[in-house]
């Protein structure tokens, strides 16, 4: 471990027109919250930054603290301890060290800063407010508000220079892991000598919360594997969490750990007060590029507080009394609210423009590379529309039923294989399921320390980890990502899968062996109540195709949706290709797949391996007219019109469901379900779907008791329910 002490390191010029409309005396002066200098108006080392800058930083620090608890008191609502602790750290990256352009929160190259501890929020938006990113004074009068662009845990699709949503603990930490893992691909793919298009840095702060779930573990692993020097990670050492002390459940060395990882470590003892330390830390983080690494930053909870060192600052407001002192020991007016010092503004306006001018520099540099490697340049400034490359639907391969049945899982191969060539920025693997998901495609080049510019990622046995990473990798920009894993095995993955809906990130999640088919594994790998699950998340496509042809349109769906993320749930066992199945049926989320001649009198729907169940059976129901329906994805056929839904599902007409998972749900659509109701069982697939009743002769028995249970009853259009 490296020990980084609370004193200078090097010499920092100052800021030219950084001056403070205060004296000195006051500025410097060493009453309680006061920020260390290590300076003095008598003597000046050639190790320390000019007085005046030094006095104006330390004002700007201890007013990020005062308008972070500001935002918190006004809401009556709010974590502004760790804020006030985080204070140094947020001054030094967005003052000193970020890259970032306040007038263009997309700029690809920016240094990304992601707030893994989201609870602490208010330290994020007030750093953006004050930088000059579109969020007003006013906005952040209006924190935890209805409709306020300042939520109560940080949103990216919400609020502007937010890189990733985060206050699920350990998922920005994670995040910023696969934002390391774009910038190092993306750099190899069209960086070139004197054309560093791509050379940001991550930066992430997180607290001991973030590194007590197991996704930082994982995550962080997998970084160390992969030496991402440019992720950057300072640990916000306070030793409290909600419970108390971090004593009470959390002793590990967290340095040892970290080195066990393959990270450089590092240490501020005195992240309160030496911005030098801080400074010196990162520049040395910087310095490595072939290790992350953590800056172990200790701090004061709710620093200048009388709560000060206690979980009790950690999650409510300090109080007016508390909030006016603060104010008045920092040298503020303890009368006046959300006032931003004349020279606290222009000293951080000046940082913000002075990254807009380096966007500036950075789009110069753009029109030079274009001069000369225009194919790349088009292709990179393609990716960055999100625009996907023209005529790719036209590579999706296209199955007659003749063709010969196979796995969904099998057929999903073969997608990938067309897309992965069509569609460059496709980018991503499985958790160490790569021969059961059958997602590494043809020419694919692993994504390792040595062949960063491959594109199939090896992510281990880390399942909640790769679904964090991925939203990383879609957030960065210029990527579409997509990860594999059993369907039982996304209930690891659930956590970031569930951030990927609400933060609008349209990853791609393969998920195999998707039912009781998976056969001897036996129930601890049959996901019976997976698809529920799923279905029950706003903003989430869940698909299970019943052949090849939907295996192909359930991915041209997903492609088509970047900010809704998929789940296609492929089967283990052989399909048979449908005749009337396509590409273009899965979008309306069910369809008609056989049409009776007369008015139907039965409707049978199913979805994946269980279509072909329900076709098998049709002839054997004598003398009824049935309608056949493949129902792929119910989110998308809930999307559809009335009109066309009992096109699907004529009134009067009952109808019977089959899917080798949970019965629960299908009672939207289908009068009777064939479904399950407890867990698997082991044994052979075709054996475990006779023993719950997945079989033609079970399908016709109840197809039979469900039209004699109407014979003289009313039969209810579901559809038309009030809440349908």
């Amino acid at each position: 471990m490296d020990c980084i002490l609370s004193y200078n390191f090097g010499y920092l010029p100052p800021r030219a027109g950084l001056t403070s409309n205060l004296p000195l005396s006051t500025l410097l002066s060493n009453k309680r919250g006061a920020l260390s200098t290590d300076a003095s108006p008598a003597k000046k080392s050639k190790t320390d930054v000019s007085v005046d800058t030094a006095a104006l930083e330390k004002k700007c620090v201890n007013y990020i603290r005062v308008l972070c608890a500001e935002m918190v008191q006004n809401a009556n609502s709010g974590h502004p301890g760790a804020p006030m602790g985080c204070a140094p750290m947020a001054h030094v990256l967005w003052n000193r060290i970020m890259k970032y352009d306040p007038q263009d929160a997309e700029w690809i190259n920016r240094d990304r800063f992601i707030l893994s501890n989201g609870h602490a929020c208010t330290l994020l938006y007030a750093m953006l407010h004050l930088t000059g990113y579109a969020i007003t004074i006013n906005d952040l009068q209006q924190f935890r508000q209805l409709a306020s662009i300042c939520p109560g845990h940080p949103e990216r699709q919400e609020t502007p220079g937010v890189e990733v949503s985060t206050g699920p603990l350990g998922q920005g930490i994670a995040n910023g892991v696969g934002f390391a893992m774009a910038q190092a691909h993306l750099a190899a793919t069209f960086n070139k000598e004197d054309f560093p298009l791509i050379d940001n840095y991550t930066f992430v702060i997180c607290g001991d919360g973030c590194l007590q779930e197991g996704i930082s573990a994982e995550a962080s692993s997998l970084a160390g594997h992969l030496r991402l020097g440019k992720l950057i990670v300072l640990y916000d050492d306070n030793k409290i969490q909600i419970d108390g002390s971090t004593d009470l459940a959390f002793t590990e060395d967290v340095m040892k750990r970290y080195e066990a990882y393959g990270w450089q470590t590092l240490h501020v003892a005195d992240g309160d007060n030496s911005l030098e330390a801080l400074t010196a830390a990162i520049e040395r983080a910087k310095a490595d590029t072939t290790r992350p690494s953590l800056i172990k930053v200790t701090t004061t909870i709710g620093f200048g507080s009388s709560k000060e060192g206690s979980h009790n600052v950690h999650g409510a407001p300090l109080g007016h009394a508390d909030l006016a002192n603060v104010k008045k020991s920092f040298g503020f007016n303890p009368e006046e609210f959300f006032a931003v010092p004349a020279d606290v503004s222009a000293a951080y306006l000046e940082a913000g423009a002075a990254g807009t001018a380096k966007h500036v520099e950075w789009k110069a540099m753009l029109d030079r590379y274009a001069d000369k490697f225009p194919d790349l340049a088009r292709e990179f400034k393609r990716r960055q529309t999100g625009a996907l490359p023209d005529n790719w639907k036209e590579k999706l391969p296209v199955w007659k039923p003749e063709d010969k049945a196979l796995a969904t899982r099998q057929s999903s191969q073969q997608v990938l294989n067309a897309l992965a060539e069509a569609i460059p920025e496709m980018m991503g693997g499985s958790a160490d399921l790569t021969p059961s998901n059958l997602t590494q495609f043809k020419g694919a080049i692993d994504f390792q320390p040595a062949t960063p510019e491959g594109r199939y990622v090896r992510f281990g046995v880390r399942e909640h980890a790769m679904a964090a990473l991925c939203n990383g990798l879609h957030a960065y920009g210029m990527l579409r990502p997509f990860c594999a894993t059993f369907l039982n095995f996304i209930g690891y993955a659930l956590g970031a899968v569930r951030v990927s809906a609400l933060s609008q990130l349209g990853v791609l999640y393969v998920a195999t062996h998707d039912s009781i088919g998976l056969g001897e594994d036996g129930p601890t790998h049959q996901p019976v109540e997976s698809l529920i699950n799923l279905r029950a998340t706003p903003n989430l496509l869940t698909i299970r195709p019943a052949d090849a042809n939907e295996v192909a349109g359930a991915y041209a769906i997903a492609l088509e949706n970047p900010k809704t993320p998929t789940v296609i749930a492929l089967s283990r066992q052989g399909c048979n290709n449908l005749a009337g199945s396509s590409h273009a049926s899965v979008s309306l989320g069910a369809y008609v797949l056989e049409r009776p001649p007369t008015p139907p009198k039965l409707v049978l729907v199913g979805s994946g391996s269980e279509v072909g169940t329900l076709l098998s059976a049709m002839p054997k129901l004598e003398g009824i007219s049935v309608q056949l329906v493949s129902m792929p994805c119910w989110e998308l056929f809930d999307a559809q019109s009335l009109e066309y839904k009992l096109d699907v599902f004529p009134r009067g007409v009952p109808v019977l469901a089959m899917e080798a998972l949970s019965a629960e749900g299908w009672g939207k659509y289908a009068h009777s379900v064939i479904g399950m109701r407890t867990f698997g069982a082991s044994g052979p697939a075709k054996e475990v779907f006779n023993r719950f009743g997945f079989t033609v002769e079970n399908v016709v028995a109840k197809s039979n008791e469900l039209l004699a249970y109407f014979a003289d009853r009313a039969v209810p259009s579901l559809l038309e329910r009030p809440d349908a």
